[in-house]
């Protein structure tokens, strides 16, 4: 097994900085293939262009080519150097694999400084509360403003994740979701804003045509379930889901069969 040191190296070499031209934008990126793909996040990428700085200080301009919001993931390219000349990528792990109580290795540019790293441990891996259909992997590696789109990797150097804050809590997307949205897998989406009760998941609001309006759910209902149960069911890959729910006065359980919408993934030419 390689050194630390030498694992460290390699993961700053296939981090980036990410600037955009919104106020206070930007953050990281990981280098993701030797020809010039980027991943970050797509609070990060919001434009259809950004720049993008290297470990060794060259700067390329990068077109946002494909977004996805609701796994927080975008692509960009930027033209490789040339012939012979490339880039350093890194290495994509398994993220299935990866258990509470590993290592892991946070690379990100907080504040401005390129290539800071922190290490921590895997607290959990699944729904945040609060936000449904989307699986994070929640570690305590120390997180600040720039750190967002940098890769989080295990004790080996491969990356298992691609690093977030959300609602003020360090995250990562896990690996595995990145390739199904570089293969282009769209995400189905249930339509609905839910919050989490004692009953189960509240329905707050029903996206108009969507799966769960198609169903008829309405907001005021509640499923029966849990965040986690969710969204192992949107990822199971089945087309029809059997969702049991209340209604009003909670007097009986009720059925409803939603044929899942996929959510497309975004291709940028001007996002």
């Amino acid at each position: 097994m390689r050194g630390f040191g030498e694992i460290a190296e390699r993961l700053r070499r296939s981090t980036v900085q990410v600037f955009s031209d919104r106020p206070r934008g930007g953050g990281s990126g990981v280098l993701w293939k030797p020809d010039g793909l980027i991943l970050t996040n797509a609070h990060v990428a919001r434009q259809a262009q950004a720049q993008v700085e290297l470990w060794d200080g060259r700067r390329f301009e990068a077109r946002v080519t494909a977004r996805d919001a609701r796994r927080d993931l975008a692509a960009l390219r930027i033209a490789a150097p040339g012939p012979g000349s490339d880039l350093p990528a890194a290495t994509a792990g398994d993220s299935g694999a990866l258990r509470p109580g590993e290592l892991v290795i946070a690379i990100g540019s907080p504040l401005g400084f390129a290539g800071a790293l922190s290490t921590g441990v895997v607290h959990s891996i699944g729904a945040l509360p609060g936000m449904s259909g989307q699986n994070w992997i929640r570690a305590d590696v120390r997180l600040a403003p720039g750190n967002s789109g940098g890769p989080l990797a295990d004790a080996r150097g491969q990356v298992v994740g691609i690093t977030a804050i959300v609602n003020g809590l360090g995250v990562a997307v896990p690996a595995n979701a990145v390739a199904a949205f570089l293969e282009g897998g769209a995400r189905p989406s249930l339509g609905v804003t839910l919050r989490p009760v004692s009953l189960g998941l509240l329905i707050q609001e029903v996206e108009p045509e969507g799966a769960a309006d198609a169903a008829s759910l309405r907001a005021g209902d509640i499923l029966l379930g849990s965040f986690d149960s969710l969204s192992e069911a949107l990822d199971s890959g089945r087309e029809v889901l059997r969702l049991q729910f209340f209604r009003g006065d909670r007097a009986r359980v009720r059925e409803a069969f939603v044929r899942l919408a996929p959510r497309a993934v975004a291709a940028c030419s001007g996002c």
